[in-house]
């Protein structure tokens, strides 16, 4: 068995991790992780043909020669062997989480910071007990700063989480009615999220607060911390700020050490609060406000998610990469305040939100039907089961929303395309 300080060697000399043949880099490491429905222990030969420099492997059987690595459990090796980079670093390492726009204000924060220092951010929403290591890991000998995105289903994940990114600063977006299944309900989404704030009392490390929200200020009081930096829009935070408008990107006035306007390439007045956050970290790392700002102007959402795209028939708000009740409540909030001749919400499931399902699925129905929407297109078995008489149109797959859209086109309308991941709504962008 190969233990944790041999490992880290062979990692100094081949910094390349891959946990998927498909993506070897020559001279990298393979790491052969099991799944539900394989064990990439058989993929071992094919690593090393691809040009990897070591696999490591847990089952004796694949191990074929002095490149292959054997270890208890290949996915705990990953995760001790990114503690251990980790606690070799001396930089700052900032840890995310939050129900809604964590994805987002990490970006916003990334694309702030690199305008004054050398970082290294999640890529993507690698932000899982795979994708945490794997960042923390990508984090080469130039890095002066870090962000990383933590994602959690049920509580004790962020707590876990946290003891391989080892934040020293930390931000918690918001928390809302998200992963409701996995967490049992909103007191242990709260419960759940707070494990960031946990750790950093206990290792000393600075909370960013968003001080109007009132379910993080509680949070914060339980865990008794005392670094605390706030922003918001009140008197005493360290910054303050006032949206000018989000229609349909936002422009906003932020108050630090002066009082500078922003601009920023997001739609919706939900993303304020994100753009704060970035504002925040940026100045409490000692940025300029030019170089704020900057970062802030120059960054350009590619992800779907407050993204609007223009397409030969219409102006869509891309927001399918994931939905929860919390989130789409302020989509369709900012689809009312965004001038438009004509609006038309399309709206996929809502996933892992175990018994609340139902009633959230009919309360987002309710609040579309009370919308300023010129047109409503539900799609989903969710949704499907919860039509009742409600006024819109509703499909029980994507497919068959594809077929109505290609039957009856959407031209000349704002359109607010949002649902859950495994809706992948983005089938519907031909159409549109």
């Amino acid at each position: 068995m190969v233990d944790i300080g041999s490992l880290y060697q062979h990692y100094l000399r081949h910094r390349n991790i891959s946990t998927d043949t498909r993506n070897i880099t020559p001279c990298g490491m393979f790491f052969a992780l099991k799944g539900e429905n394989f064990d990439a222990n058989a993929f071992a030969q094919q690593a090393l043909d691809k040009g990897a420099a070591y696999v490591v492997i847990d089952n004796p059987e694949y191990q074929l020669n002095d490149q292959c690595l054997l270890v208890e459990d290949v996915l705990t090796a990953l995760q001790e062997l990114a503690r251990h980079h980790r606690a070799t670093l001396s930089i700052p390492v900032i840890g995310l989480t939050g129900s809604n726009g964590k994805t987002t204000t990490k970006e916003l924060i990334n694309a702030v910071l690199k305008e004054g220092y050398q970082v290294f951010a999640t890529k993507g929403n690698l932000n899982n007990h795979i994708g945490v290591p794997l960042s923390v890991l990508s984090i080469t000998d130039d890095i002066e700063m870090a962000v990383i995105e933590m994602g959690a289903n049920h509580q004790k994940e962020i707590e876990f989480l946290c003891t391989i990114a080892q934040p020293t600063h930390g931000l918690i977006t918001n928390v809302g009615m998200a992963h409701l299944d996995g967490f049992g309900g909103f007191e242990g989404v709260k419960k759940g999220k707070a494990e960031l704030y946990a750790y950093l009392k206990q290792h000393q490390g600075f909370a960013f607060i968003y001080r109007n929200n009132p379910y993080l200020l509680e949070m914060a009081a339980a865990a008794d911390l005392n670094k605390v930096v706030y922003y918001g829009t009140e008197e005493g935070d360290v910054i303050r700020g006032e949206l000018l408008t989000a229609d349909p990107f936002i422009a906003l006035n932020w108050t630090g050490k002066g009082t500078f306007q922003a601009q920023a390439n997001l739609t919706g007045a939900y993303n304020f609060e994100n753009i704060l956050a970035a504002i925040c970290v940026g100045d409490f790392f000692g940025l300029s406000p030019e170089q704020i700002n900057a970062g802030l102007s120059g960054y350009f959402p590619s992800n779907n998610r407050s993204q609007l795209t223009k397409t030969d028939n219409n102006t869509v708000i891309c927001d399918f990469y994931n939905a929860n009740p919390s989130s789409m409540i302020a989509a369709l909030g900012n689809l009312a305040a965004l001038t438009a001749s004509r609006k038309v919400a399309i709206l996929g499931d809502m996933f892992e939100l175990g018994a609340e399902a139902a009633d959230q699925h009919r309360s987002i129905i309710e609040l579309a039907n009370d919308s300023a929407a010129n047109e409503l297109i539900f799609i989903g078995q969710s949704f499907y089961e919860q039509k009742g008489d409600a006024k819109g149109i509703f499909f029980k797959t994507a497919d068959e929303a594809k077929a109505y859209l290609t039957a009856h086109p959407v031209k000349d309308s704002t359109v607010l395309l949002k649902g859950s991941r495994g809706m992948a709504l983005e089938r519907l962008m031909p159409q549109l």
